[in-house]
């Protein structure tokens, strides 16, 4: 998963950073050499790869401006070449998370019906005849956002599809057995890939299957983590304000003061190993029910990949 480290800062918006990462360079002068034929000059293919990663980035605002929506943290998204990713940590909730996957995939949908007045408009005008490079781009990029939409959508996680169907589950079978799942059914879709990349010989297809697949082990072992964590033994009398779980005993609290971890609730706010008071024992333990999954929480990565072929 790409980072920041190694990535251009391009601009901030509603308190997002974005980045773009030095490898999207690469695959840019690659793929804009590849459709030079399409246009009469090499000026649209730029203009045709800016659009897509418009697009793309559209998408991950849609995410993460749906995270910050309901409470969750989303400050980072970085632009690569496979697409984009929304660096997005919602609430440890089913609708959240449900929410903030499935905004991404709605920006696409409301793109779709504009681009396609646009093309039709585009076409009555004559432009296709007139201004014929025009047309071609208003025309690959209304593909190319109904492509990421039948592609983000596909139940296979992490993709967008995965992920909103894995907070489907959460409903019923709870965080960490619904992540579990999804990820089977991630590898099966790897599974999947793997044999169409043969058949089409296309090496950008098993990239995204090695990436896919990198994904769902790593799902995987975040939801092995998640059910340890759920059969832990816990404080009786304390519960988080947004899942109304109780925190586990143990020492899973780090002191900010000497680093050491200790247990919070069983010290009552103070470190046994620096004596620190962290605060009143009221702010200190609303602010770790707060995190609710402390020890274990991971951010969540949205992506939009955009090679569809």
């Amino acid at each position: 998963m790409p980072t920041r480290q190694g990535a251009i800062r391009l601009f901030r918006f509603s308190g997002i950073d974005v980045f773009l990462h030095w490898s999207w360079f690469l695959i840019a002068i690659y793929e804009i050499n590849g459709r030079h034929r399409v246009y009469s000059s090499i000026v649209w293919n730029v203009l045709e790869y800016l659009g897509l990663f418009l697009i793309v980035m559209l998408h991950e605002f849609g995410h993460a401006l749906a995270c910050r929506q309901v409470g969750g943290v989303a400050n980072q998204i970085v632009l690569w070449p496979l697409g984009g990713v929304a660096y997005v940590n919602p609430p440890p909730r089913p609708g959240a998370t449900l929410w903030s996957i499935a905004a991404g995939p709605l920006v696409n949908l409301v793109l779709a019906p504009i681009m396609f007045v646009a093309l039709k408009l585009s076409r009555a005008s004559g432009m296709n005849l007139s201004a014929p490079d025009i047309y071609v781009l208003i025309r690959t990029l209304y593909i190319i956002n109904i492509g990421l939409f039948i592609f983000n959508i596909l139940p296979i996680y992490p993709l967008d599809g995965g992920q909103i169907f894995r907070s489907l589950l959460w409903f019923i079978f709870g965080r960490a057995r619904s992540l579990m799942i999804a990820t089977v059914f991630g590898f099966i879709g790897v599974a999947g890939f793997f044999l169409l990349a043969f058949v089409q010989h296309s090496t950008w297809t098993a990239i995204i299957a090695v990436f896919i697949l990198l994904n769902c082990w790593s799902g995987l072992q975040h939801a092995r983590a998640l059910l340890r964590f759920e059969k832990l033994p816990r404080h009786q009398g304390f519960s988080c304000p947004s899942c109304k779980a109780s925190p586990p005993i143990g020492n899973y609290w780090k002191c900010a003061r000497c680093g050491q971890p200790f247990d919070t609730f069983q010290s009552h706010a103070v470190c046994p190993h620096c004596s620190a008071n962290f605060k009143t024992l009221n702010v200190w333990i609303a602010e770790r029910l707060a995190q609710c999954t402390i020890g274990v929480s991971l951010p969540l990565p949205l992506l939009a990949c955009n090679r569809i072929n």
